[in-house]
């Protein structure tokens, strides 16, 4: 299995900025969500290389594909599977797709010890059969519910790579602090094969990180992806690609009062959002690369 998603050329190696799909659901224009070509142009025009999302569905299917024909873009695969078996339709139902990678948010968060290393190997043996990259993400409600579990994980898989999400223990954790936990994170950033970008603190899963991304809590996040793409970098070659996914979430917004079902009414921009994290991503990203450059003028 590769460790690491790989577009099939002797390019050096890179990052590439998905965009969510599930990020887009409920956003659009006076209360009306942007049709699936709105959304494809409004990426399109960004700047992304491509989307991150779930199989289209068969309704979608012929648009889907025309639409990622036209804008030429890649695709990252997410999954939710419980066992091997049900990775494996999963990836029978995508073999029809160009998939980049699969990310996985493992059932469930009450499977621990023994019986999740297995679960994982389990999962990572049927990722293997089909030449798949894939990547377990630090989510909580999953098998990766807690940092301490996880860290267990990675200890004893040793070709388990991660989907970097910290936002989720920041939040689990009720984090102001750092200092404890960095050992901890540091393991899990070693195993980095893609990057989930979301900023928390320690009561809210999703923070405005402000128009100019001046945020408290954007410097400790923009360090921690800054070491993991160090961590991916070094391990890296030809062709392979580092997915950054900005993931600005849909109900994971700040709402003003409570209305049943997913609200319109949210405090910040979920689109500008993702414009200013994409921005600052990019800067993130010419800082690591350039700096590898430099270290190695080959």
């Amino acid at each position: 299995m590769p460790l690491f998603a790989n577009d099939r050329s002797d390019s050096p190696p890179k990052m590439i900025i998905q965009q969510s799909m599930w990020s887009l659901k409920q956003y659009g224009d006076h209360n009306r969500e942007w049709s699936l070509e709105k959304k494809f142009e409004q990426i399109a025009a960004a700047g992304f290389h491509g989307i991150f999302g779930s199989l289209p569905s068969k309704e979608e299917r012929g648009l889907w594909a025309r639409l990622m024909d036209e804008y030429h873009f890649s695709f990252g695969l997410e999954s939710f599977p419980a066992t091997g078996e049900e990775l494996r339709q999963l990836l029978e139902q995508a073999s029809d797709y160009d998939v980049l990678y699969v990310n996985a948010q493992v059932a469930d968060a009450f499977t621990t010890g023994a019986a999740a290393v297995t679960r994982l190997e389990e999962l990572l043996e049927v990722a293997d059969r089909y030449n798949m990259p894939f990547f377990v993400e630090t989510h909580r409600g999953r098998i990766t519910q807690d940092l301490q579990r996880t860290v267990e994980y990675v200890r004893q898989i040793s070709d388990l790579r991660l989907t970097i999400d910290l936002s989720h223990y920041v939040l689990a954790g009720e984090m102001y602090e750092f200092d404890t936990a960095d050992p901890y994170f540091q393991e899990l950033l070693q195993r980095t094969g893609s990057i989930h970008g979301r900023v928390s603190n320690g009561q809210q899963i999703q923070i405005d990180m402000g128009k100019n991304a001046d945020h408290p809590m954007v410097g400790p996040f923009t360090g921690w992806w800054k070491r993991g793409m160090h961590e991916w970098l070094a391990k890296a070659g030809k062709g392979d690609v580092l997915p950054f996914v900005c993931e600005i979430g849909h109900h994971y917004s700040v709402t003003p009062r409570f209305v049943p079902g997913y609200s319109w009414e949210e405090i910040s921009d979920r689109w500008e959002q993702t414009l200013i994290l994409k921005q600052l991503v990019e800067q993130v990203w010419m800082d690591v690369d350039n700096h590898a450059k430099r270290g190695n003028p080959k």
